[in-house]
């Protein structure tokens, strides 16, 4: 007989920069894990974090009590969900999906619709935070969904951020996620013209971000991206091509609902240029080149 406090089985789909921390967190937290990604190095760091690796989604999924996805974009989500060798043919009935991908509000109400006709439960828990906010469990997740689905999730969800909130139905939870990702490119992207600006006037740098830091003008973007800024670090944390397929599923859905973003469109085209010149792997706070190349740099 199973016992009932265990804790419920986890199979994790999609070990990138954010999959590989929150499935280690899940891991010290007691929870088993078994990974499933196509990089045989990163199912190599699972195994020496105490997990196991699976040699096939349909191996992961099995026996899995919850499985987590946490892939690129739609296209993948739907690549891993559906077919013969897909999520939902082989998890068990009663099986609880928890989508953490950022992906199209359309997509995760296809995909909870697609999963209850085999009796397979689904939420949409996309994050933010980053990789910092992954590796020290203190992401924020917007949930859409059942409450129900939402409550068994919830100490799931504990163990990998910090604000956690059911948003609404099905899909809810992506729209909430693209609002985030509206807000914090027009907030990089504020701060880079900051940056030009103050360089370009012999400022001194790490003392105006620090001011500026403490007071309205302060935001998350700006702490966590402050250093990347002074550094010209731009080795990616969320990197300008996911940025890009973001600003592309939030203006797409504004559209849909008749609501007018102008400086999203506009920095929307902006993460484009950048990714356009080859700067689609580096972080998104390299929104900074693009506003020096504007400045007259020659980067």
């Amino acid at each position: 007989m199973s016992n009932p406090t265990a804790l419920p089985s986890i199979a994790w789909i999609g070990l990138g920069i954010m999959g590989s921390p929150m499935a280690e967190n899940l891991l010290k937290a007691g929870y088993p894990v078994t990974g499933f990604t196509l990089e045989q190095d990163k199912l190599d760091r699972l195994a020496a974090a105490g997990g196991a690796a699976a040699g096939s989604i349909a191996e992961a999924v099995k026996d899995a009590d919850v499985i987590i996805t946490m892939v690129p974009a739609s296209p993948q989500v739907e690549a891993i969900s559906y077919g013969e060798n897909g999520i939902l043919e082989n998890a068990k009935s009663g099986a609880l999906i928890i989508d953490m991908s950022s992906i199209t509000p359309q997509t995760s109400i296809d995909l909870a619709k697609k999963a209850a006709e085999k009796g397979i439960r689904v939420i949409d828990a996309p994050v933010s935070g980053g990789e910092a906010g992954a590796i020290e469990a203190v992401l924020s997740i917007m949930v859409g969904g059942e409450q129900a689905d939402f409550d068994a999730a919830l100490p799931i969800l504990e163990t990998l951020g910090k604000t956690i909130v059911l948003c609404g139905p099905h899909g809810s939870g992506q729209t909430v996620k693209a609002a985030n990702q509206l807000i914090v490119a027009v907030n990089i992207q504020a701060c880079a013209e900051a940056v030009v600006f103050l360089e370009k006037s012999g400022v001194n740098l790490t003392a105006a971000l620090d001011v500026l830091n403490g007071g309205l003008a302060g935001s998350t973007v700006l702490t966590r991206k402050k250093d990347n800024f002074l550094n010209r670090d731009f080795k990616p944390g969320f990197r300008i091509d996911l940025h890009h397929k973001d600003m592309g599923i939030v203006t797409d859905a504004a559209r849909n609902v008749g609501a007018a973003l102008p400086v999203g469109a506009v920095v929307a085209q902006l993460v484009a240029s950048l990714r356009a010149q080859g700067d689609g792997g580096l972080d998104h706070s390299a929104l900074l080149r693009a506003v020096e190349r504007l400045s007259g740099a020659q980067i």
